[in-house]
This record gives C-alpha cells, sequence and structure tokens, in this order.
C-alpha cells in the first residue's frame, strides 16, 4: 500500500513544534534561519502551490522537523529530504517513520551534487531558507547536471518582493534568480505562523525554470561579474561603479555601454535582463 492511500494531507496532524524542541533541550538557531512552520492550512497551500502529483520526484531543502516533509509525502511519489542541522536529524527521522517514499539525508545541499539524490531532471524543489544562500541554492541546482523544473521556496515577504522585482527597482538578487527562471509570488505568511515568529512576515514563491539561462552558460560567470561591479556601488552611475568593479578606464566602459545602446548615466537597477545579456555579449566580442 502506498503512502497516497495511508496519508492524506488533511489527516495529518500537526505537529506541537515548542513541545518536541523543549523536550530535546534544542533552540531554534538563528544562524540557520530555523522558523519552523507547522499550520496545516498553510502547509497544503505551499503543497499545492508547487503542483505536487502522485509522479512527482520531490527534493525538500532544509526539511527541518518534518512539518511540510510529511505533506510532500502524501502527495508525492518520493521525497529527498537534506537538513543541514545535526541536532534536528534524529528528531526528524522519527516523525517521518510513517512515511516510506521519504529518504533523508543529513548534509549541507551546497555540499551535494543533486545528480547524486535525484535520478532524473524534472523534479520539484521545496524549500524553507534563509534569504541569504537563495541564489547560491538556485545556481546549484540550475548548474547541475540534473535540473529541477520547479523550486517553490518560502522566504522573508521583502525578500521575495526583491527577486520577483522589475527594471526601476531591480537588485542583485532579482537578476541572480531570473537569469535560470519565472519567480512569481505564491501568497503570504504572517509571522505568527511560525515557531519562533520571525521579524518579518513571509511570502511563498514559486521560481519555474526555464530549459537553459538567459545568459548561455559559459558566459554565465562573466554575468555574475558584471552585475556584481554594477550593483557594489548603486548610488553611482554604471560608468563608474563598473569602471570601479572591474578595474577599467572609465572610457572603456563608457563605449562598451554605449555599444550596448545602453546611457552610461544610467544606474544598475534600471537595466533589465534582456540589457544585461546584450552588455555581456558585446563584452565577449
Amino acid at each position: 500500500m502506498t503512502n497516497q492511500q495511508l496519508f492524506r494531507q488533511d489527516e495529518i496532524p500537526p505537529l506541537n513544534i515548542h513541545a518536541i524542541l523543549r523536550q530535546a533541550d534544542i533552540r531554534p538557531s538563528k544562524g540557520l534561519g530555523q522558523n519552523f512552520l507547522s499550520d496545516p492550512q498553510i502547509l497544503e497551500k505551499i503543497v499545492r502551490s508547487a503542483e505536487v502529483s502522485k509522479n512527482d520526484h520531490v527534493l525538500e531543502i532544509g526539511p527541518g522537523l518534518g512539518s511540510l516533509t510529511r505533506h510532500l509525502a502524501s502527495q508525492a511519489k518520493a521525497v529527498t529530504a537534506v537538513e543541514i542541522d545535526k541536532k534536528l536529524f534524529p528528531i526528524l527521522v522519527d516523525v517521518m517513520k510513517p512515511f516510506q517514499n521519504v529518504r533523508l539525508i543529513e548534509g549541507d545541499i551546497l555540499d551535494i551534487q543533486p545528480a547524486d539524490l535525484m535520478d532524473t531532471s524534472g523534479y520539484v524543489v521545496a524549500a524553507n531558507i534563509p534569504y541569504n544562500i537563495t541564489s547560491a541554492i538556485i545556481r546549484h541546482l540550475l548548474e547541475s547536471a540534473c535540473k529541477p523544473d520547479r523550486i517553490i521556496l518560502t522566504i522573508q515577504q521583502e525578500v521575495a518582493a526583491r527577486i520577483c522585482a522589475q527594471p526601476g527597482d531591480m537588485s542583485l538578487l532579482a537578476l541572480s534568480v531570473q537569469v535560470f527562471g519565472k519567480p512569481k509570488i505564491e501568497f503570504r505568511i504572517p509571522a505568527g505562523a511560525f515557531y519562533p515568529p520571525p521579524k518579518v512576515d513571509s511570502a511563498v514563491i514559486r521560481i519555474d525554470l526555464y530549459d537553459s539561462p538567459v545568459i548561455s552558460g559559459e558566459s554565465l560567470d562573466a554575468f555574475f561579474k558584471v552585475i556584481r561591479a554594477g550593483f557594489a556601488q548603486k548610488r553611482k552611475t554604471l560608468r563608474n561603479s563598473l569602471s570601479h568593479g572591474l578595474h577599467s578606464p572609465a572610457d572603456e566602459v563608457s563605449g562598451w555601454l554605449i555599444k550596448s545602446d545602453i546611457d552610461p548615466d544610467r544606474r544598475a537597477e534600471t537595466l533589465s535582463l534582456q540589457e544585461w545579456k546584450t552588455l555581456i555579449e558585446n563584452l565577449k566580442n
């Protein structure tokens, strides 16, 4: 009998996060961004946003105590969950014992090749992660030989908005994500839904990944180098910020920008992803 037959989402009782942590004498780690979500309705909504079906293989990053893991397992064909916290891992193993379609891995996802975890491309990623490693994880996943189809992230609401930003309000994080896929905010989660509650509200975003990055693979390193330089000194014009960040003469940078139909006096946040792509292509040529 499969887990889909044994467990329905609406039959999964919520975990008493506070009691479990207290019994284990564990305090949530701020460094690991540990804010645990246990509200069944929100967990079900996340799974629906991910469109998890009985044919899907799911890679979950940061399962914590298994609240979302159980809901994913009730809908997916198989779930592989990677947890970095050694203290939480034994508890996670115990919580997930009833689910036979879940494989638990202790480790840092950035140190593990997705191809070593997933048999084929096209899987679904679910993650509740600190915002400062969001772009690193996405790049790690998409540059793998085994690529996901879509990624569902639970992150700070402000960060979610930054990821989905448009020209005029672009950021380094937005470009780092949008070069790989199209992000969309699915819904917001109030801080009070978590234990311990974070200082700000959160949001769930879905990123539907492109078959290949907007910037071709061999130019990705140059792309990241250039956008880091462009955003390093946001108040400066592109002429000055790129000249300083790339250690190039200002007149050469101006010529490069003009050749790309970009006014050297513009600022980094005003450029679209396509304009950055043109800039990189002209740099290569």
